[in-house]
């Protein structure tokens, strides 16, 4: 009976862990928009990471843009609306962030369209 009564206490700390920790998340968000929280650790280059912090998208110039298109199309990608592929989201991301483009390209898929749908909002979103 003892080690049932642990179990649950166990279980019910974790609990309150997870929400403790979803809350933390929730409000570092609010605080910064710009913060992508991960499902689950990312491992890059031997450093693990929870989270990105896309901030520096507010720092870009058009400059940053143009540059980034360039580079799309000098690796063979034509695209009407170029800003919108996975691609330019994380090449901008990288010079927002100061990570290198692998980082991003590293993602797992639900994490990179993460990203993707974060840098989307930011340039089509309302002011």
């Amino acid at each position: 009976m003892m080690e049932k009564e642990k179990n649950l206490t166990q279980a019910a700390e974790a609990e309150a862990e997870a929400a403790a920790v979803e809350a933390r998340k929730k409000q570092e968000m609010e605080d910064n928009p710009f913060l992508v929280f991960f499902k689950k650790p990312f491992t890059f280059e031997g450093v693990d990471y929870e989270s990105v912090d896309l901030s520096g998208l507010e720092s870009l110039s058009a400059a940053d843009m143009i540059a980034v298109n360039k580079t799309i199309e000098r690796g063979g990608t034509v695209n009407v609306l170029p800003e919108m592929s996975l691609e330019y989201a994380c090449l901008i991301s990288a010079r927002a962030t100061g990570k290198p483009v692998e980082f991003f390209k590293a993602l797992p898929p639900k994490e990179a369209l993460k990203i993707k749908n974060r840098v989307t909002n930011f340039l089509y979103g309302e002011d």
